[in-house]
């Protein structure tokens, strides 16, 4: 990806939340001077990969394929401390979370308003495939609910979905519905190595740097701070 059309993102997605009454951390919106100044301050953010995140899944569309992610709180596996991590994502009509699931991670999807977002679901069958023949048990808003291979899954502005290790979960929004404002509460979160995606897929873009950067993705922390 472009760095100016990560820039052009996130200054849409900025709006929507704002749109939203949704408010980040005073450290979401630091220059890179800011950061080179209180980085002294910031273990906690770089240790657990804090901050902004756009991922193209490496399709080249994001608009078609793709996410936009500000993580909140996170801790580090194995590690005392946070055993929990919050995200807020945004979402477009249409836009593709493809296939994947977390050996580790449990986690709530939370449909925080805006427009629907659809779900399909499988179970891994040995680790990579998936079972297209077993439901898949679930709980919405904690109440139990089976879910068959290839049904689609419609979330509403305020449901929520838990998601165990182990069950593969694409989403999306619904076409005509509207940008929906996503959250998710976890356990802690890897993206680095509990991530399995069904298709060969990158989860972090490589960026062409063709402008300067508006605001740090995490995965820019290393790269322009030597953190």
């Amino acid at each position: 990806m472009k760095r100016s059309e990560i820039n052009a993102i996130l200054r849409e997605g900025d709006e929507f939340f704002k749109s939203s009454m949704w408010h980040l951390p005073e450290w979401a919106y630091w220059s890179l001077d800011e950061w080179k100044q209180y980085s002294h301050q910031c273990s906690a953010v770089f240790a657990h990969s804090l901050g902004w995140d756009i991922t193209d899944f490496g399709s080249g569309d994001y608009l078609k394929r793709g996410l936009f992610l500000f993580t909140l709180r996170n801790g580090v596996n194995g590690q005392p401390g946070k055993l929990y991590a919050e995200k807020i994502m945004i979402v477009r009509e249409e836009q593709e979370t493809p296939f994947h699931y977390h050996k580790l991670k449990q986690e709530d999807i939370i449909n925080r308003s805006g427009g629907n977002l659809l779900f399909k679901l499988r179970h891994t069958s040995d680790g990579t495939a998936m079972d297209e023949e077993r439901p898949v048990e679930i709980l919405i808003d904690d109440r139990s609910r089976t879910v068959q291979p290839g049904e689609t899954l419609c979330l509403k502005p305020g449901q929520s979905i838990c998601l165990e290790p182990g069950v593969y979960h694409r989403f999306y929004g619904e076409t005509g519905e509207g940008t929906v404002l996503v959250g998710e509460v976890s356990l802690v979160n890897d993206d680095a190595a509990d991530n399995y995606f069904y298709e060969s897929l990158g989860r972090f873009p490589e960026i062409e740097e063709d402008e300067e950067p508006l605001y740090l993705l995490s995965s820019d922390y290393s790269r322009f701070l030597g953190v």
